[in-house]
């Protein structure tokens, strides 16, 4: 699987290729308030050489772990109800991307599912290779139902925000891993669930 972050792509090219290629794209919500962004677009398929014009920040091949998976039920290209967080991740440089990923993976995931009781959905796409532009270790695609779970049930309470925040500093740089960004999900693959 490949991920192309644009800022640049338009949001009829990012569908375009997304229809194309049966991938699953992430695009902009307008909740940003205006805020600088990393990344205006996402999109994750297989096909590399389709993803090209749309990789104007980055390019990576990835594995896409689904830690807590929504099943789909409305139609092919709509938009998945809800908001994506999406956290561009870049792990802390005195630590391996093997040592950050493992922790990613086998600590932080649970922390997260605990500790993050609105997220209906959550998958950790693993960076395997920097093809091409900024290097991150992972992207993190954080789901809530609603804009009311994003905003009132992120965190359980104030320890949970202390658990997952001190957590997350024992693998994440956080000086140099860009904002999150607010996103609309669609997927175009119709095997995918």
């Amino acid at each position: 699987m490949f991920a192309a972050l644009s800022s640049t792509a338009t949001d009829t090219e990012i569908h375009t290729i997304g229809r194309r290629v049966g991938g699953t794209v992430y695009t902009a919500d307008p909740e940003n308030g205006g805020r600088e962004m990393a990344f205006s677009s996402v999109v994750i398929a297989k096909d590399s050489d389709a993803l090209e014009s749309v990789c104007d920040v980055a390019l990576f091949e990835v594995d896409v772990r689904q830690i807590r998976h929504q099943p789909r039920t409305w139609d092919v290209g709509q938009p998945t109800p809800g908001v994506v967080a999406v956290f561009g991740m870049v792990g802390r440089p005195d630590l391996t991307h093997g040592e950050v990923d493992d922790h990613w993976r086998d600590i932080h995931a649970p922390l997260a599912l605990a500790h993050h009781p609105g997220m209906w959905h959550y998958h950790q796409v693993s960076v395997s290779e920097v093809v091409k532009g900024r290097a991150y270790d992972g992207i993190a695609l954080c789901a809530f139902a609603s804009q009311y779970d994003l905003r009132q049930r992120f965190f359980t309470n104030d320890e949970s925000r202390r658990i997952i925040r001190d957590d997350v500093s024992q693998f994440c740089d956080t000086t140099n891993s860009p904002r999150r960004v607010l996103m609309t999900e669609y997927r175009y693959n119709p095997r995918q669930g």
